[in-house]
């Protein structure tokens, strides 16, 4: 019984030595095979790493504001009587712009107006009396009291007459009218609005630590979503005094020349400040940057030793970003060829097919709106 057991044993030992040696053999036989096979040649895009001029660039978005604009509104209610101006004109200083009928308080107007001259006659009267001493100066003091009260009513009831006629507070485009003639009108409801849209303000904020980089009177450029393709030339007009706690940004205001009214207020504007003296920098289509938690790579072109074009991963130090592009710190030399796609089926050695004739982005002032 016990050499059966121990023949059983070598037996089967034997047998799964024979497989593990098989499956060793099969791996050996595999790992040659593909050792001995070409590496695949991947085609990519690539372009020549070249310096340029960089000027740093402070990149923030803000909205555009009126230098003065208003939804104008009467301060009484009543019925409207005329409206003599046309939607979306232009309309100076203090022109009418709508009336609420006024018949009762010009009525009224008119018989204070009497109070007052009959007041004026009592005085005038009472005075010549007082000469002759039939009256006494204290009938003189209450008439002068009644006169300069009826002078008072007079002007509070001309102010209330004005305040029927509605006229622009300053020179500036009108919008659509809001109300129709004929139609009852409480106090505080937009008629029209009114804008002054030459020249005009962009808001924008930008973060403390670029505060030392801003100060009024500085060049500044703006882009418009709603104006494609167009790009206008202002100047920083006023930084806030203070920074907001809750945002660490601070405020700063921008005027730009407007005599087409193609900037509109409340539109979204992109705005681009210049920062100190341009720099001579190596710069790279984002594209071409692969991003690792351990280093940003690229991949150089070059030759192995048979002579082939094949791909050789690199370390680079990146700086910042403009547009499309990418400052190159250090890395990459100026006239390298390096890959702008197709990176993420390289490694090292990838024998490579270049084909340009499809390139990425590599704008560095890529317009709003562009695809």
């Amino acid at each position: 019984m016990t050499k059966r057991m121990i023949l059983m044993i070598v037996v089967v030992v034997l047998i799964i030595g024979g497989m593990i040696g098989f499956k060793f053999m099969m791996a050996m036989g595999t790992k040659k095979f593909l050792a001995s096979m070409p590496v695949p040649a991947q085609t990519v895009s690539t372009i020549k790493a070249a310096a340029q001029d960089w000027q740093q660039e402070i990149d923030a978005v803000g909205t555009l504001r009126a230098v003065n604009g208003a939804d104008l509104s009467f301060e009484v209610a009543g019925i409207i009587e005329t409206l003599p101006f046309e939607s979306g004109s232009d309309v100076e200083k203090d022109a009418v712009l709508a009336h609420i009928n006024a018949d009762d308080d010009i009525a009224q107007l008119h018989a204070l107006e009497s109070s007052a001259k009959l007041a004026q006659i009592t005085l005038d009267r009472d005075m010549k009396q007082v000469k002759a001493q039939a009256i006494s100066q204290a009938t003189i003091d209450t008439d002068k009291a009644a006169l300069d009260n009826a002078k008072a009513q007079v002007e509070v009831q001309k102010a209330t007459v004005d305040k029927k006629t509605l006229q622009a507070p300053f020179a500036g485009h009108l919008g659509i009218r809001q109300v129709d003639i004929g139609q009852y009108l409480n106090a505080g409801v937009a008629v029209v609005t009114l804008q002054q849209l030459d020249p005009i303000y962009i808001d924008f904020n930008v973060p403390e630590q670029d505060l030392s980089h801003i100060a009024v009177g500085q060049k500044i450029v703006a882009h418009a979503d709603a104006v494609s393709g167009a790009s206008f030339d202002g100047e920083i007009s006023a930084i806030n005094a203070k920074i907001d706690e809750a945002t660490r940004n601070v405020s700063a205001r921008a005027t730009f020349k407007n005599p087409d009214h193609k900037l509109l207020p409340g539109m979204f504007a992109h705005v681009t400040v210049t920062v100190g003296e341009p720099q001579k920098l190596i710069t790279l289509p984002q594209t071409a940057i692969t991003y690792n938690p351990y280093g940003n790579t690229v991949f150089v072109v070059g030759k192995d030793d048979a002579g082939k074009t094949v791909a050789q991963q690199t370390f680079v130090t990146t700086g910042a970003v403009r547009g499309d592009q990418v400052a190159i710190l250090s890395g990459v030399k100026e006239g390298d060829e390096i890959v702008t796609s197709g990176q993420l089926k390289l490694r090292n050695a990838t024998p490579l097919v270049i084909d340009n004739d499809i390139q990425p982005k590599n704008d560095e002032k890529p317009m709003v709106g562009d695809k």
